[in-house]
């Protein structure tokens, strides 16, 4: 959607308080507990600690998510997008290396989407453990809020396909009661002592770094990044809700969030004897009056459903985004909606699913969640500060500039870093694994495709339109068994000549395919729901026929349909022969069978590639037939289907392979080794 259409207004700022903020608004759920509980719990905390610590948020936030995100990443969007995917796509130009920060960073961002899910939910199912409802205790023990949260986030997950239009009518309202809870809270425990608002002078920030009240040291960075871990997201969004509503609402969102912290540092310092029965200390819930706590628990169990429901819509699309930058493979996509924003993408929705419940197994608390969050995301703002600095080159901004803002925030971040680090051993390791697998695909693939795209040379494409005299012979060679009336191809045909050789080898060479009609169809996705047209080019033939399909969102799954129509159509007008049918069920039947031939690439013994460039090409080639499905991407999976494999030869090897004849005699009495030698 265009820019100019998401100009700032009421409902735009409340639609961004809806589906934007979720990561960053959920934070205060567990952040100061994570402080608290790293500092040694709340017997071993004094004010010094608390103002130092609320300092250390408050100005992480205002430094990462207003400056950096809300007042220098916004401003760059490619059409109207955002995110680490859509920065690069604005910067790959400038220089080759590039490509790896996008690649670390987003796999980076994807890992932190499992995680997210997990450690909201189970955090607002924990404030439910041990309270009494009369004379039952519904969540007694950590196995309930396991199993509880597990329910809640497969019934998430199931409802994705039905996709976030009519829910996301309801999220701006709720996060909007969010954030105003979180605020007003916030004010009553500050009425309690108002110098909390100490924490606002940043020397405290400061000097908490290197004070014995703070057992931590430098490590509490870790804990506080916690704070500002959604910003990544905000960047993701802005295609969805445009840079106005952000700037517009951030403000509001920002005073709640810093009013909660404030208020939740009141409460700890008021209470330092405080003992936890039974269960985890969250000084978010105990700073709520008890007659609010139900409603709390459940307006935080709701957030933290639309924390979880943003963050998987989220990695929709930035798998969408890498497949079109050739980042990871295409995918069946699904349009649940007529917003052509609204995307679900089955295989990710399902691994997402799996390891995010995986996650709530592996950790059980939401504590030890805690010490694996927050590594991944650093990285991610990491790569997007190297690629904001190329891109402010880009705009011709001043180098001293560029270099100190490289150098502030590289600096910031990587502290956070460093301090995120000692997660490592702690669960860390988890969120590392899941990136490093993401990366590692990303990797295969893209450097698989510059390989291939190398070596690929004039050779790997002929000219369809010198192959039509010898593909109407053979659909009229009665010396060949007719392999299907209509044989079809999902080819793509460059300027309408120019085909993979693949295709033809797969028809003319192994064991010649003969048909009625040659089929090579191309899908074309536009951006309106409901588009449906086509174009074709026979060459002069009633034989071969090119078939341009220019298809709605919503209609992309339809083509064997559209084709059946296709033929009718052509055989009315005359453009193709007439396909009579002898034998069928269904009276005045004109149009024959279809059969769908899928060509599956393995690298030939012939390949002249070594080392790294071979193994990368096989590894690439590997994951394609893996993952692509052709047949379910265009709704073929019901139809006459064949998956072939062809040869991939690249870089063909300047000598022939050669055998020598000689003359036969009888070996029968010689030994291996003398038939060797003779």
């Amino acid at each position: 959607m265009n820019q100019k259409k998401k100009r700032i207004s009421a409902a735009g700022l409340l639609i961004t308080i809806g589906i934007v903020y979720g990561d960053i608004g959920t934070s205060p759920l567990y952040v100061m507990k994570s402080i608290v509980n790293g500092n040694g719990g709340i017997a071993n905390v004094n004010r010094e600690l608390i103002l130092g610590s609320i300092s250390l948020i408050f100005w992480t936030v205002t430094l990462l998510t207003t400056v950096k995100y809300v007042l220098i990443a916004l401003r760059a969007t490619n059409r109207g997008e955002g995110g680490i995917f859509a920065l690069y796509a604005l910067v790959r130009k400038r220089a080759k290396w590039l490509v790896m920060p996008a690649l670390i960073g987003g796999a980076a961002l994807l890992a932190d989407g499992t995680l997210t899910p997990a450690v909201t939910v189970t955090t607002s199912i924990e404030g439910l453990k041990n309270m009494r409802f009369g004379s039952s205790i519904p969540v007694p023990n950590q196995n309930s809020v396991i199993i509880i949260t597990i329910a809640i986030l497969l019934v998430l997950f199931s409802i994705q396909m039905l996709g976030t239009s009519s829910i996301g009518k309801a999220f701006g309202p709720i996060m909007f009661v969010w954030f105003t809870f979180l605020g007003i809270i916030g004010v009553l425990n500050m009425a309690n002592d108002w110098s909390i608002l100490e924490a606002l002078n940043p020397v405290w920030a400061i000097k908490i770094l290197f004070s014995p009240a703070n057992k931590a040291g430098i490590f509490i960075l870790g804990s506080i990044f916690l704070a500002t871990t959604g910003a990544e997201a905000l960047y993701s969004d802005v295609g969805h809700v445009g840079k106005g509503n952000i700037r517009g609402s951030w403000p509001y969102v920002f005073l709640c969030l810093s009013l909660n912290y404030l208020g939740q540092g009141v409460w700890i310092l008021q209470n330092p004897h405080y003992q936890a029965h039974g269960t985890e200390l969250n000084p978010f819930f105990e700073a709520v009056p008890t007659s609010l706590r139900l409603f709390a628990i459940i307006l935080a169990t709701i957030a933290a459903i639309i924390a979880s429901q943003a963050l998987i819509t989220g990695s929709f699309t930035l798998v969408s985004e890498a497949s079109g930058l050739k980042f990871l493979p295409r995918m069946k996509i699904n349009y649940p909606t007529t917003e052509h924003g609204q995307i679900y993408i089955p295989s990710v929705n399902k691994m997402i699913c799996v390891a995010t419940i995986a996650i709530v197994i592996f950790f059980r608390t939401s504590e030890h969640m805690e010490a694996a969050y927050g590594l991944s995301i650093t990285v991610t703002m990491l790569m997007t500060t190297l690629l904001l600095f190329e891109y402010l080159g880009s705009k011709n901004r001043p180098l001293l500039l560029r270099l100190c803002f490289l150098v502030v925030f590289g600096f910031i971040e990587g502290m956070f870093l460093v301090s995120s680090l000692t997660k490592f051993m702690h669960g860390g390791y988890v969120t590392v694994l899941i990136a490093g697998f993401i990366g590692v695909i990303m990797f295969i693939w893209y450097f698989g495709n510059r390989v291939r795209d190398k070596h690929e040379g004039a050779s790997t494409y002929v000219r369809l339109d010198e192959y039509t005299d010898m593909l109407t012979d053979l659909s009229h060679d009665d010396d060949y068994p007719t392999y299907a009336t209509n044989l079809v191809y999902m080819a793509k045909v460059k300027y309408n000549k120019f085909i993979k050789r693949e295709i033809l080898y797969s028809i003319l060479d192994k064991r010649p395919k003969r048909a009625a009609a040659y089929w090579f169809v191309s899908v074309n996705i536009t951006n309106e729901p409901f588009t449906a047209k086509y174009a074709v080019n026979t060459y002069g033939t009633k034989n071969v026929i090119n078939v341009q399909l220019f298809l709605g969102f919503k209609k992309q799954t339809s083509v064997n349909v559209y084709l059946r129509q296709i033929v009718q159509d052509l055989i009315k007008d005359g453009t193709i022969e007439a396909q009579p049918q002898e034998y069928t069920t269904t009276p005045g039947r004109k149009v024959g069978d279809f059969s769908f031939v899928i060509v599956n690439e393995v690298v030939s013994p012939l390949t002249k590639l070594k080392g790294f460039e071979k193994w990368i090409l096989k590894a690439r080639i590997w994951l394609q037939n893996l993952s692509s499905n052709p047949a379910s991407w265009f709704g073929l999976e019901f139809t006459d289907t064949v998956v072939e494999q062809v040869p991939l030869i690249l870089g063909r090897p300047k000598k022939n392979l050669h055998i020598r004849r000689v003359a036969p005699r009888d070996y029968s009495h010689l030994k291996d080794q003398e038939i060797d030698n003779s």
